[in-house]
């Protein structure tokens, strides 16, 4: 993005700020403060006003100066400042008109962060739809399939509230495949799911019975005619992404004296299942040298699930660690590191974990079993007794998750 006088240059297309009564920002998702502090300076006093909604609101490298209201909601649960952000967020796009231009700045987490719910839905019923669908490995685009048919906002709503105004939606995606309708549920993006799309996904993972009636009697209402919404002023231009940051990371490697190799960027599926595959090449890459000569750093990225049956404590990049740590247990010169890049896995304040062929070995020292910890899902419990997780704290970013293979 540049700005030359009056003139903004994003993803190839111009527009002249000072056409537009009014420009004003809206922020959403876990990266919402980083993006709103460049995107602040680079509009200077052409910004009349912005709202923010992030999951911290003290981002430690973010100076935001007024105009810009920043509020903080919850996450990955909703809670209520998540629906008092949902409020205020309706409010403030619907105070715009045809003749104002909006910076929507979409990041992951936002699904959680705002909410509006539909029809007389509560949030203890958002809760209750949200908390079963993380712990049964429904994929984040499943989730927000459903998060799309009962919001306000979500699956294109911003649209319908700005009154015709120009969007200009840069997004950070933490999506694989990056589908902008399932980066925070899509806010300013087409919907192509439906009611029918919803309630097969509740079928699918057994959740009919379980879900409040508020939640199935909205879904058994008409589904909103898609011809309501008009998309002719709405610029979406992808701004970060897994791969993105994937290939920063292989740059960084071959200066630190690695052969790099970019393995995949869409993991998917439980992350138990992921882990022994990984686990699998790297052994092989270490024993063969291929696809990269020693000392190698093969990267991985994407999104996996956990399907919670234990009361441990953890997030889908520790579980995935801990799974590895059999396989890769008296195994020499490896090591593999999950990396959650907005610093936070799952609930807990660690990004990931390192594993070794010697953490088997260390953790039996301290009588720790991680098959055991891997039934309870307790793998934050496990690397925090070896001093093994990592913890950089909140980054200002998301784009999913990276996995580093290292052969020495």
């Amino acid at each position: 993005m540049q700005r030359t006088g009056d003139m903004i240059s994003i993803g190839g297309e111009c527009f002249t700020l000072s056409s537009y009564r009014r420009v004003a920002l809206l922020g959403i998702g876990k990266a919402s403060l980083a993006m709103a502090g460049t995107l602040a300076e680079i509009l200077g006093d052409r910004l009349v006003s912005g709202l923010v909604v992030a999951k911290h609101a003290g981002y430690h490298n973010t100076r935001l100066a007024l105009p810009i209201r920043v509020i903080t909601g919850g996450h990955p649960i909703p809670d209520e400042n998540s629906l008092l952000a949902g409020g205020l967020v309706i409010e403030y796009v619907s105070s715009l008109g045809s003749d104002d231009l909006l910076f929507c700045l979409i990041s992951g987490g936002g699904s959680a962060l705002v909410a509006a719910p539909v029809d007389d839905i509560s949030l203890g019923d958002l809760q209750v739809l949200t908390t079963l669908l993380l712990s049964c490995g429904a994929r984040v685009e499943e989730i927000n399939v459903l998060r799309r048919q009962l919001d306000r906002i979500k699956g294109g709503g911003l649209v319908r509230l700005s009154n015709g105004a120009t969007i200009i939606s840069l997004i950070l995606s933490d999506v694989v495949g990056n589908p902008l309708e399932a980066i925070a549920s899509g806010p300013t993006a087409p919907n192509s799911s439906n009611h029918e799309t919803a309630q097969m996904i509740l079928q699918k993972y057994g959740l009919v019975g379980l879900i409040p009636a508020s939640i199935i009697r909205s879904l058994m209402n008409d589904n909103p005619d898609p011809k309501e919404l008009n998309f002719k002023n709405v610029h979406h231009v992808l701004v970060g992404s897994n791969l993105l940051a994937a290939q920063a990371a292989l740059l960084q490697a071959e200066q630190e004296g690695f052969h790099p190799y970019l393995l995949r960027t869409d993991l998917q599926g439980e992350a138990r299942t992921v882990a022994f595959e990984l686990a699998t090449f790297l052994r092989q890459a270490r024993l063969t040298g291929d696809p990269a000569p020693r000392p190698a750093c093969i990267i991985a990225g994407g999104e996996t699930t956990v399907t919670l049956t234990g009361g441990g404590r953890g997030g889908r990049n520790t579980e995935l660690a801990l799974a590895t740590v059999t396989e890769l247990a008296g195994f020499p010169a490896v090591m593999l590191i999950t990396l959650a890049t907005d610093g936070e896995d799952g609930s807990t304040d660690a990004a990931g974990a390192v594993v070794t062929g010697e953490t088997y070995k260390r953790g039996l020292v301290h009588g720790l079993d991680p098959i055991d910890f891997l039934e309870r899902n307790d793998s934050y419990n496990y690397f925090k007794y070896l001093g093994d997780l990592l913890r950089p704290g909140s980054t200002g970013t998301n784009v999913s998750d990276l996995i580093f293979l290292f052969t020495f």
